[in-house]
């Protein structure tokens, strides 16, 4: 187990020494005050329908106090992002040195992590997940090397839908040196599996979630990371200053309000995932359907580049995932809308092989 010195030691000397950038609101953290200091626009424009014409709180703290609320952490122990995609990019900046340090991927996961790695001329080893999609701890340890800084770890799974078991996320976290990211971006749909509590007793986990998925607020933008209060500190010292904007703040308060309302379409979603589920599992040209804990089914089939362009010919979108490791002839489906959900077989059954 790493010592919170130990992780600390891990990030890179100019983001360690980094002096962030600072405005007048990093020290006020009032808002009955005459706003003369960030060269803002006083009046707000006839044609917005919210006021947009000052910046908005660069460290959210009004939602993270609501996001802790919910989530059952400390608001120190929260990072917003635009989308969870920025703390990725963050998070390999922080700790991975450019042309020399990796990160670690269990394939098929998640594409960003490598795209983000690419981006930062940072190395990528990718690990197999067992053919279950579960992880291989043994396979893991015997192949790594002292530049791998951090382990991305997707669960629950995308493109398989699975969750990986706390034992093995806990082996991962409590054995590795170095940072364990655990991508959770589906996991309002299966909540009891989180890794959540984990960040109190391990300095070097990252959780993120977003609410793009099970809060329906995928156009808004806004990703969450749950850590230890230092590492929160160290991504919000990196982060642009106003990376999220006010009306998607207005959009997040508006939903922690009316929580109860996400938890009605996830239950919904959740119905109609398995009513897709048993009417797949009939078709003739349909192999297998994973088991899932997200809003999404992989298939396998007997030639997925078929069905693929079968669907999108008739004005159905679907992924096809057949390129990545373990997923030949495998394409993965959204669960829509009870009509959306009807269209879609009722074009499946009309496919000839």
């Amino acid at each position: 187990m790493m010592t919170l010195k130990e992780t600390l030691d891990m990030l890179r000397p100019n983001i360690a020494g980094l002096k962030p950038y600072s405005s007048a609101r990093n020290e006020f953290p009032g808002s009955d005050a005459i706003l003369l200091d960030a060269n803002e626009n006083p009046y707000n424009p006839r044609y917005s329908m919210l006021a947009v014409n000052r910046y908005p709180d660069p460290f959210q703290r009004k939602a993270k106090e609501k996001i802790a609320g919910i989530k059952g952490v400390r608001p120190e122990q929260i990072f917003l992002g635009n989308g969870s995609d920025e703390a990725v990019d963050l998070i390999i900046r922080c700790f991975c040195e450019p042309s020399t340090d990796s990160i670690a991927i269990f394939a098929p996961t998640y594409g960003m992590y490598a795209v983000c790695a690419a981006i930062n001329n940072v190395g990528v080893k990718q690990f197999l997940l067992n053919n279950d999609f579960s992880i291989n701890i043994n396979q893991f340890f015997n192949g790594l090397s002292p530049n791998i800084k951090v382990v991305f770890i997707c669960s629950p799974n995308n493109p398989s839908g699975n969750t990986q078991s706390l034992e093995s996320i806990e082996q991962v976290v409590s054995r590795y040196r170095g940072i364990v990211v655990v991508d959770e971006a589906y996991i309002d749909f299966c909540p009891e599996k989180t890794s959540i509590n984990l960040i109190t007793r391990y300095p070097n986990i990252i959780v993120l979630q977003t609410f793009s998925k099970a809060w329906a607020m995928a156009g808004a933008r806004i990703g969450v990371a749950f850590a230890n209060q230092l590492l929160i500190d160290t991504l919000s010292k990196v982060k642009f200053p106003y990376n999220i904007g006010l009306p998607s703040l207005r959009i997040l308060d508006k939903a922690i309000e009316k929580s109860s309302s996400s938890k009605i379409y996830i239950n919904k979603i959740i119905d109609e995932r398995e009513k897709v589920r048993l009417k797949l599992q009939k078709l003739p040209f349909v192999k297998m359907v994973y088991p899932s804990d997200s809003n999404f089914l992989l298939v396998k089939a007997t030639d997925a580049n078929a069905i693929y362009k079968h669907l999108l010919g008739n004005g159905i979108v679907v992924r096809n995932r057949s390129h990545e490791p373990l997923c030949e002839n495998c394409i993965r489906i959204t669960i829509g809308k009870p009509d959306e959900n009807q269209k879609l077989m009722q074009t499946l059954i009309t496919y000839q092989p």
